[in-house]
């Protein structure tokens, strides 16, 4: 019989795993927690459907290692408390063999001391500001080398070399910042203006004029949440009409079909999937979830590293033999071989940073909000851990770097 999918609400009863020693017959327990209620689930109900969807694929196709999965999920909605919670009631109630958690950093540095303390692989699927360099966690979300070196140059290139950028004021937009900073330094500009937003922040007034007086060639817009991302529509009534460039816009928040035009005119991006992609992997990916789920308003990055990521997990047991131990599997991606067919493309596994290579693609939004795209790449490497000395094949320091911040010598 096929194991049972459990989707739980936050306020859901707690159930108990059957104290059992797993065999070949016992299910894989795939334990995930995204956001399905709060702040940002417009955008991270994606990464539960994707899930969905790869779990299933997964089972009627005989399973992994002739064993069927079985997705035990919770709600922590948008709290990181919950996230915690939850993330140990997987562990040590639910007895997972892997997890999948997290969109925001903030809900990412929640889960990771917890689970790093156990032996169970922990699959973060976001974009995000990079530096994690962790043997229990594999990323497959872009990352600051994929986006930000590729877009910020281009930017400065074709728009000048000053830059004012706007962030949510936690990790991620922190370190994105940084990296911001470095890089338009490093291409010999100025940042005229940076501003960190809290989170729930709706009411942009004020930095719509700090931004008009310093007088900016473009702006870096790191905004998160359905009340951050207000600021698209009121810059624009307030008349500012500036190029922008963002990691996370249109990709991740699909903005360009929420909000209407031209509020997301002259957006750019740098990104390894948005739903306008075309090609017969990518359109046959777009038919079997609108086929599950004919009311998605948008398939974006999440949804697809989401789905991709169990197919990598997939790919890594296979190649361990069937076994779905941390230490077993690490030693697969350490050959360097782990890689899979995603809709985007090929991606691979890179042995020291434990995170994912990605076909990329920059793209412009037009007046009407149609997406242009105006470069591509067929693979950018994850290199930068590696190029500053996170080797997770030689040593596991299970912290997080960034261009200010690097990896004692080793």
């Amino acid at each position: 019989m096929r194991p049972s999918v459990r989707m739980l609400l936050a306020t859901a009863a707690m159930f108990t795993a059957l104290p059992a020693a797993a065999d070949d017959s016992d299910p894989i327990k795939i334990g995930l927690l995204e956001d399905q209620s709060g702040e940002i689930a417009i955008t991270t109900l994606p990464k539960v459907r994707g899930t969905q969807l790869a779990v299933e694929e997964i089972n009627a196709a005989g399973g992994i290692a002739g064993r069927q999965l079985e997705l035990i999920a919770y709600d922590p909605q948008f709290d990181n408390a919950k996230f915690q919670e939850f993330t140990r009631r997987l562990i040590d109630s639910d007895e997972i063999d892997v997890l999948f958690a997290g969109a925001t950093s903030a809900s990412r540095e929640a889960v990771r001391p917890i689970i790093d303390r156990t032996d169970i692989p922990y699959f973060y699927t976001n974009q995000y500001e990079g530096g994690v360099c962790d043997g229990n966690m594999i990323g497959t979300g872009g990352l600051p080398e994929q986006q930000f070196s590729t877009l910020i140059p281009w930017m400065m290139e074709k728009y000048g070399k000053r830059v004012y950028t706007i962030a949510a004021d936690y990790n991620f937009g922190q370190i994105s910042a940084e990296w911001t900073r470095k890089l338009v330094e490093d291409n010999g500009g100025e940042i005229v203006g940076e501003e960190m937003i809290p989170l729930g922040v709706s009411q942009f007034g004020q930095t719509i004029q700090n931004i008009q007086q310093a007088k900016p060639d473009w702006l870096m817009t790191l905004v998160v949440g359905n009340s951050q991302a207000s600021f698209y529509e009121q810059a624009p009534a307030a008349g500012l009409k500036i190029p922008m460039g963002s990691s996370i816009t249109i990709g991740l928040g699909f903005e360009h079909k929420r909000f209407k035009p031209p509020a997301m005119e002259n957006m750019h991006v740098a990104m390894n999937w948005f739903e306008e992609v075309s090609s017969p992997e990518a359109d046959a990916f777009k038919e079997r979830w609108r086929a599950k789920f004919p009311e998605e308003t948008y398939i974006n990055d999440m949804g697809q590293n989401a789905y991709a990521a169990v197919y990598l997990y997939k790919k890594l047991v296979e190649m361990a033999d069937g076994s779905t131990e941390l230490a077993d599997l690490r030693e697969q991606i350490a050959t360097g071989q782990a890689c899979i067919d995603a809709p985007e493309g090929q991606i691979c596994i890179d042995p020291k940073s434990q995170h994912v290579s990605h076909r990329m693609w920059q793209v412009s939004v037009d007046a009407e909000h149609n997406v242009t795209v105006e470069r591509s790449w067929d693979k950018v490497e994850p290199y930068w851990l590696g190029e500053v000395g996170c080797d997770l094949t030689q040593y596991d320091p299970k912290d997080q770097y960034t261009p200010s911040y690097l990896p004692e010598p080793q």
